[in-house]
C-alpha cells in the first residue's frame, strides 16, 4: 500500500482535533459574554434612557431582597452578571433603605410606604435598631406605612411591626422561633478519620474552634452564649411589643406557646396571628392592590401607582447648596484578611487605602469606620488599626460605629478610635486569638501513603499537613499565640483606659451584646450610624451644617462605564431576583464543617496561616 503524504498521522490528527475543540470552546465563552453585555446595553438603550417620572400620590415600595448588608459583596460588574444570570443570594444595602425613607419623607409626590417582606431573608438584631429609627422618622412626616407579607419569620415580622398596619396573606404564617446558636461538632468524626487537630488558643471562652476538638458545647461557651442571646431576645421582644402596642409579657407568652395558639385557631396560622394581635388584617394580593390604589392612586395596569425604593433612588436629587465640611464613612464588612480584597471582605491593604484616601481628602474633616465583622487575621487587623491611628494623629477625628457584629478582629481594628458606638444588640468582644493547624498523616497512612525526608533544621517541613506536628513546633506556636493575646489585651487596656486585670476579666474570648459591652467599658455610646456620624461632625467642629459621604475605591473609567451600563440596564428591566427556600437551605448545609473551615481558610489564605482573631459568630436572624 502506497504512503499518502496528504493524510496526517494519528498524533497530528489528535492534536488538530484538540486544538479545534479549544478554539470552539473559546469562541463559545466569548460569544456568551458578548451576548450578556449586548443584552445589558440593549436594556439600557430601550428602557434606561427614559427619565424616571414620579407622579403625585405614588406609593414607595420598600421591598428588600435577600440579606441586608452594609455594602455589596464583590464588584458591581460581577453583581450585574450574577443578577443577569439569576445567580447568588440577593443583597440590599442598609444605606439605600435609609436614604429612600429619608428622601421620601420630604417628597410631596410620595403619599405612603408599603413594606413588602416576602423577598427578605431576615434582619440582624443590630440592623433592626437602624431601621426602626428610620421608619419612625418617616412616620413623623404624617405619611402612613403599611406592611404586607405571606410567610414572616422574626426578622421579616420585626420590619413589618414598624408599620402603622400589618397585613398578612390569608394563607400566611408568622413564626417567631427565638434566637439560637447551634453548631455541628466534628471531634468524633475527625477521630475516625485519624485527623490530628492542633488547636492553640488563649481565652477561657474562645470557643470558635471547639467543634474540631469536642462533640458538644463546652460549659463556658454555653454560659456565655446563653447570656448574650437572652439579652438580644429580650430586646427584640421589647421593640416588637412597643411597635405593636402589646405588653412584653403577652408577646413573650405567645412565642413560648405557638402550637397552642395555632390549635385554638383550628390550625389556621393566619387567623391565629390575627387573634393574637400580631397583625391587623388578613388581605389577599388582589385586595392589597385595590386597597393601596384607593389610599393612593391607581395605575394603568390595574394596580396602584408605585415605585420601588431602588428605582426611586435612581432619580436625581434636587440640586441644593451643600456645606463644604464632610464626614467620610468607610465600611469594613466581612472577614479580615491581608492584601487587596473586593467589597464584602476586609483587606488590610484595600481598607488601609481607603483610610489614606480619606486622610488626603481635604474636604473630609472626620471619619466614621462602620464595622460589621466577626474578625479574621490578627496581623491584618493590626495593620488597619495602625492606619486609623495615623489618621487620628493627622488631626482628623475617628469614630467607629458597630453594625450587627464587631467581635475579635472586628473589635481589634476599632479600639483605637476617639469614640466607639454600638447598637444595644451588636455582638461585641470575643477578645482572644487562636491558631488551628490540622494534620492528616494518620488519615493518609490508612490508604498506604507516608511522608518522609530530611531537613536542615527542626522546623524544616514542620508545618506540613501530612506530617505530625512536633512538640517543639507546638511550643513555638503556643508562645506566638500567647504573645498575640497579650498584645490584644494590652492594646484594649491602653485605648480603653483600663488595667490589664480589668480587661482580663471581660476578655478571655467572651462575647457580649452591645449594651453589655458598654456596661463593661468596651463601648462608649449606644446608638445608630447617623448618631455616630453626628458625633464625628461635632468633634471636627462642623456644627449642624455638614454632610457625609462614603469613601469607596476609585474605579478606572472603563470599570465605571461597564458598571453603569450593567446597573442601569438591570434596573431598567425591573429585574430584582429574590431568595428562594432552596438558597436558604443550601446556605444552612454549607454552614457545617466546610463552612467553619472555610471562614478560617478565607482569613488566612492571604496572610499568616493559623493566627486568627475571629469569633466565627454571626448575628442571629
Amino acid at each position: 500500500m502506497a504512503y499518502s503524504p496528504s493524510r496526517p498521522n494519528i498524533l497530528v490528527r489528535l492534536w488538530l482535533g484538540f486544538w479545534r475543540a479549544i478554539t470552539a470552546l473559546r469562541m463559545a465563552v466569548f460569544n456568551i459574554i458578548f451576548l450578556l453585555v449586548l443584552a445589558l446595553v440593549i436594556g439600557l438603550l430601550v428602557r434606561g434612557g427614559d427619565a424616571l417620572i414620579i407622579e403625585s400620590d405614588t406609593t414607595l415600595v420598600l421591598n428588600p431582597k435577600g440579606v441586608i448588608v452594609e455594602e455589596f459583596s464583590g464588584s458591581a460588574i460581577e453583581r450585574a452578571f450574577n443578577e443577569a444570570l439569576g445567580q447568588g443570594v440577593g443583597e440590599t444595602r442598609l444605606r439605600d433603605l435609609l436614604s429612600a425613607l429619608e428622601r421620601a419623607a420630604e417628597d410631596d409626590r410620595i403619599s405612603q410606604v408599603l413594606i413588602a417582606t416576602d423577598d427578605l431573608l431576615g434582619v440582624a438584631p443590630g440592623t433592626m435598631h437602624e431601621l426602626m429609627e428610620a421608619v419612625e422618622q418617616f412616620r413623623a412626616s404624617g405619611k402612613p406605612v403599611v406592611a404586607y407579607g405571606g410567610f414572616m419569620g422574626q426578622g421579616q415580622y420585626f420590619l413589618a411591626s414598624l408599620a402603622d398596619e400589618v397585613w398578612l396573606d390569608p394563607d400566611g404564617w408568622i413564626l417567631l422561633t427565638g434566637y439560637g446558636f447551634y453548631r455541628q461538632y466534628f471531634a468524633e468524626g475527625l477521630d475516625r478519620l485519624d485527623v490530628d487537630v492542633n488547636l492553640i488558643r488563649v481565652g477561657e471562652y474562645k470557643s470558635a474552634m471547639e467543634p474540631f476538638i469536642r462533640s458538644d458545647m463546652s460549659d463556658e461557651d454555653r454560659e456565655a452564649t446563653e447570656y448574650f442571646l437572652a439579652d438580644l431576645w429580650q430586646r427584640y421582644l421589647a421593640m416588637v411589643a412597643r411597635n405593636r402596642g402589646l405588653p412584653v409579657a403577652v408577646l413573650s407568652d405567645l412565642t413560648q406557646h405557638q402550637p397552642r395558639q395555632l390549635e385554638r385557631a383550628g390550625g389556621d396560622s393566619a387567623r391565629a396571628a390575627l387573634d393574637d394581635g400580631l397583625v391587623d388584617r388578613l388581605v389577599s394580593r388582589p385586595e392589597l392592590r385595590a386597597e393601596m390604589a384607593q389610599r393612593g392612586a391607581p395605575d394603568d395596569e390595574g394596580s396602584f401607582r408605585q415605585v420601588s425604593f431602588a428605582r426611586y433612588l435612581s432619580a436625581p436629587e434636587p440640586k441644593i447648596r451643600r456645606p463644604e465640611g464632610r464626614v467620610g464613612v468607610i465600611v469594613a464588612q466581612g472577614v479580615i484578611t491581608e492584601g487587596v480584597q473586593p467589597q464584602g471582605t476586609i483587606g488590610a491593604d484595600s481598607t488601609s487605602r481607603l483610610i489614606r484616601q480619606a486622610l488626603h481628602d481635604d474636604t473630609i474633616k472626620a471619619v466614621v469606620l462602620r464595622v460589621d465583622s466577626g474578625g479574621g487575621s490578627a496581623f491584618a487587623s493590626e495593620l488597619i488599626r495602625r492606619e486609623l491611628m495615623a489618621l487620628r494623629e493627622a488631626g482628623k477625628p475617628v469614630v467607629v460605629s458597630f453594625g450587627s457584629v464587631a467581635a475579635s478582629g472586628g473589635y481589634w481594628i476599632a479600639m483605637g478610635a476617639d469614640e466607639i458606638w454600638a447598637y444595644p444588640s451588636t455582638i461585641t468582644g470575643s477578645i482572644g486569638i487562636f491558631g488551628l493547624f490540622p494534620t492528616f498523616q494518620d488519615t493518609l497512612a490508612r490508604i498506604g501513603i507516608y511522608t518522609d525526608g530530611v531537613g536542615t533544621t527542626p522546623l524544616a517541613g514542620a508545618l506540613r499537613a501530612d506530617r505530625e506536628m512536633d512538640e517543639e513546633v507546638r511550643r513555638l506556636l503556643q508562645g506566638f499565640i500567647e504573645h498575640g493575646y497579650r498584645e490584644f489585651i494590652g492594646l484594649v487596656a491602653e485605648h480603653r483606659r483600663m488595667s490589664i486585670e480589668e480587661v482580663e476579666a471581660i476578655a478571655q474570648g467572651r462575647v457580649w451584646s452591645g449594651a453589655q459591652a458598654q456596661e463593661r467599658g468596651l463601648v462608649d455610646q449606644l446608638g445608630t450610624l447617623e448618631q455616630a456620624i453626628g458625633s464625628a461632625a461635632r468633634m471636627a467642629g462642623l456644627g449642624e451644617e455638614y454632610r457625609h459621604t462614603y469613601v469607596e475605591p476609585r474605579l478606572e473609567p472603563w470599570q465605571q462605564f461597564l458598571t453603569e451600563i450593567g446597573a442601569r440596564a438591570i434596573l431598567a428591566a425591573g429585574f430584582e431576583p429574590g431568595p428562594s427556600w432552596l438558597q436558604q437551605l443550601s446556605a444552612q448545609l454549607r454552614a457545617g464543617v466546610l463552612g467553619e473551615l472555610g471562614q478560617v481558610l478565607e482569613a488566612t489564605q492571604m496572610g499568616r496561616s493559623g493566627v486568627m482573631a475571629h469569633c466565627l459568630c454571626e448575628a442571629p436572624q
